[in-house]
């Protein structure tokens, strides 16, 4: 990862291909092939490159997170796990989160807490725990997220168990807490 746009410049040189001009290959790539192999791995690659701030504008002007949001709403698999990741990858940055909370991205991403993959859930919970602020705060903690949190404490993933005991204690009240445990019961 670069640490800022001048050693991105200084490492990409004069008549390199540029890293807006290289994402917007990809996007073009993703969106032209009928290839699902090719769509898995350039989904993949816009996932990874979404780790990198440097590239949160770029991807923006590009509409990745369009892209991300409208493959999780499709059911195939590999597809998915990419997708909720390079959400995941983009959902600290406040200007993504906005975008990500306004296009309905706590209900699509909090769809995948059901996911019977590992990664899936993992991301899915992770995203939800980015994207809180005081204004979306009271949907990502609703009922049923919670509920489904207090289940995730008996998971036999150790992942799973350990996010759903931060989700719980950082972003719950104690009667959101005491209400979900008494349904439960």
């Amino acid at each position: 990862m670069f640490t800022t746009r001048e050693q991105l410049i200084k490492r990409t040189g004069k008549n390199g291909v540029g890293r807006f001009e290289f994402l917007e290959q990809l996007v073009n790539e993703f969106q032209g092939t009928n290839s699902f192999e090719a769509k898995i791995q350039v989904l993949a690659n816009l996932a990874n490159f979404a780790y990198d701030p440097i590239n949160y504008e770029y991807l923006r002007q590009l509409k990745v997170i369009d892209i991300f949001l409208d493959e999780l709403s499709k059911t195939q698999s590999p597809l998915i796990q990419f997708a909720i990741a390079g959400l995941c990858n983009l959902a600290l940055d406040t200007e993504n989160k906005e975008y990500i909370i306004h296009c309905n991205g706590v209900h699509i991403i909090s769809s995948y807490l059901a996911s019977p993959e590992e990664e899936v859930v993992v991301s899915a919970i992770t995203t939800l725990m980015f994207l809180v602020t005081p204004e979306s705060k009271p949907v990502i903690t609703a009922p049923e997220i919670v509920d489904c949190m207090l289940q995730f404490l008996t998971s036999s993933s150790t992942r799973v168990r350990n996010l759903a005991t931060v989700f719980l204690d950082d972003y719950c009240t104690e009667e959101q807490l005491k209400a979900a445990k008494k349904k439960l019961s």
